[in-house]
């Protein structure tokens, strides 16, 4: 695993790594509009020689028209910047059945044409002789294909998903993913699918392959997922706070969950130095901020952006597993406490 937080980086990581694999809500956009800053952070890394790849774990849409929806909110994409679980998927199942096979599609049209992509042509019935099944999240998936994935799972053939997210974002608020309807074909017929989305390796390799990367860096807002996979993968990763992930579950994350480096914004993590946090005997220390260890919790004192005392904090928690003072929670949730540093 790379070092987490710790080392910072003199220089932008848009200046230090060949392509950034981007996740999408929470870290572009969240609902309908785009992340305040995001597109010119896009913009600023391509100008800086960083390619810019969009990785998703929504198999529903195609990469056309997760391109023009990229575009419509005015980050410039086309769909060869785009790359999906559904794609992903696909490759996998073309590692497992030979070219041409039939597949039935437990899912919408980013799958359908994912594995047309790969030359596998996609059935929708178990009764059309399919040679394996794939299964991703579309908003009309319900009972009929989840029983036809059912029986044909059922008869034996191999099962790939796309991703096994247990929840969707919506505007009112989480719904059903595709995992949870994994879990149906699974209860139904005692078998589990091989995935290929975040955190598994397949969405990456297949990002990676596309991008011709050689120096990928891995961008998301959550650590189960994004950061997660990264680590799975032995690449660095960027947590942007941005989306889902808040300051004290970085400091708590368990280590495979850990990024390499934390940014309030994509532009700041991006564009901008990252500062290292420096320990001196008991003492953590980043930008204006000291945290150390006493009577078996972790202590801060200073002053400066957030995002310094979260990179100081969570190298002293992760380095002794202690917890944080009440003044320290409340330091990353904002809101200092009127008292004296502890």
């Amino acid at each position: 695993m790379i070092e987490p937080l710790g080392q910072g980086s003199v220089d932008p990581l848009s200046k230090r790594f060949d392509a950034a694999l981007v996740d999408l809500d929470g870290v572009l956009y969240v609902g309908r509009s785009a992340v305040e800053g995001a597109p010119e952070a896009v913009q600023a890394a391509r100008r800086a020689g960083m390619r810019v790849a969009f990785v998703t774990n929504n198999a529903s849409r195609t990469p056309e028209v997760v391109a023009e929806h990229l575009t419509e909110l005015g980050i410039a994409a086309v769909a060869a910047d785009v790359v999906t679980s559904a794609q992903a998927a696909a490759t996998l199942v073309a590692e497992l059945v030979p070219p041409g096979s039939r597949v039935l599609v437990v899912g919408g049209a980013g799958l359908e044409e994912a594995l047309k992509e790969r030359g596998l042509r996609p059935v929708w019935s178990a009764d059309d002789e399919p040679d394996a099944v794939v299964q991703g999240f579309a908003p009309d998936v319900g009972w009929r294909q989840l029983t036809e994935g059912a029986l044909a799972v059922r008869a034996g053939l191999p099962w790939v998903a796309s991703n096994l997210d247990l929840t969707v974002p919506t505007p009112r608020g989480p719904a059903p993913g595709n995992g949870t309807l994994v879990g149906v074909v699974a209860r139904a017929t005692g078998s589990f699918p091989l995935a290929a989305g975040k955190p598994e390796l397949p969405l990456h390799r297949e990002a990676v392959r596309r991008t011709g990367s050689e120096r990928p860096l891995v961008v998301g807002d959550r650590l189960d997922t994004d950061i997660e996979g990264g680590n799975r993968a032995g690449v660095p990763t960027l947590l942007v706070l941005t989306g889902i992930t808040t300051p004290l579950d970085v400091v708590m994350a368990e280590p495979s969950h850990r990024p390499t480096w934390v940014a309030e914004t994509l532009p700041d993590g991006l564009l901008r130095p990252h500062p290292p946090v420096v320990r001196r005997g008991g003492t953590w220390s980043c930008g204006g901020w000291d945290c150390r260890l006493g009577d078996g919790v972790i202590h801060v004192a200073g002053a400066g952006p957030r995002i310094d005392a979260l990179r100081a904090l969570s190298v002293a928690a992760w380095s002794t597993g202690a917890p944080l003072t009440r003044h320290a929670v409340a330091v990353l949730d904002g809101r200092p406490l009127p008292s004296v540093a502890g």
